[in-house]
Order: C-alpha cells, then sequence, then structure tokens
C-alpha cells in the first residue's frame, strides 16, 4: 500500500509541475512600495518576452503594492509608471489594485492610474486567481 501512495503522490508532482510549466495564465504579487515596482515591472517584461505570446499576467498589488499604480507615481530616477504600465497593458497585462488598501489608507481611489483596476481585496484576488482561474504564482 505505501509503495501505491508513494507512486501516486509522484504521479501528483509530476503532474502539477507539468502544470505550472505549461501554464499561461501568470499572477504577479506585489505588496512592497515603489523602490520594488522596477524590478517587478521588469520581471513582467522578461516572462512575456519569454514566454507564449498569448500569456496572460495579471498584477496584483495590495498594501504599499498599490503605490507604483496611483496617478503620477515615479520611480527613484523620476519616471512615471504610467509609461511602462501602459507599455505592458498594451501587451495584456492586467493591473488590479486592492480597495481594501484605499479604505485603510484613506486613499481616493480616483488616484488610480487609469491603467489599472480596483478589487475588493488584494489578498482574495491572489488566492482566486490561484485556486479558481489556475494561475501560477510569481513573487518577485
Amino acid at each position: 500500500m505505501k509503495t501505491v501512495r508513494s507512486g501516486l503522490f509522484a504521479a501528483f508532482l509530476l503532474a502539477a509541475s507539468a502544470g505550472v510549466m505549461a501554464a499561461d495564465k501568470v499572477l504577479v504579487h506585489i505588496n512592497e512600495g515603489t523602490d520594488k515596482a522596477p524590478v517587478v515591472l521588469n520581471n513582467v517584461k522578461n516572462l512575456l518576452n519569454a514566454m507564449p505570446k498569448d500569456t496572460k499576467v495579471v498584477i496584483v498589488g495590495h498594501g504599499k503594492g498599490i503605490d507604483f499604480m496611483l496617478d503620477g507615481a515615479k520611480d527613484s530616477k523620476g519616471n512615471p509608471f504610467e509609461v511602462t504600465m501602459q507599455t505592458l497593458k498594451d501587451r495584456g497585462v492586467e493591473f488590479r489594485a486592492c480597495a481594501n488598501t484605499f479604505k485603510s489608507r484613506n486613499l481616493d481611489t480616483k488616484t488610480l492610474s487609469p491603467e489599472a483596476t480596483i478589487v475588493p481585496s488584494g489578498v482574495a484576488e491572489v488566492a482566486r486567481l490561484q485556486l479558481k482561474e489556475g494561475f501560477a504564482y510569481l513573487k518577485p
């Protein structure tokens, strides 16, 4: 019986890893500030260049992870994030920001960049995309 369980477990791991490797949907999670955003956005560019053209990428931010999605946000060199966001959006990337973060930080949702949309809960969106829609998870 132990050999059968081991074999089933090995088959499960193989199938699971093959599913992740063949994923055509990738969730990128960010909950850190604007200092981390250039790394995340660059990782997404690299991901898009390496994956099939129809790969769907969704970036979900909550906490300080929404800061780069705010209107007028700039990196440490003074470059606006909206330029990179628009370029990525043109390639099919979606940006989703947490409504709970706006509420807890007393931010007006009108300050969200037009490239992004609001979801009720960032952490719930991360979980939903993985559990219900089969997204692979990436946290650079």
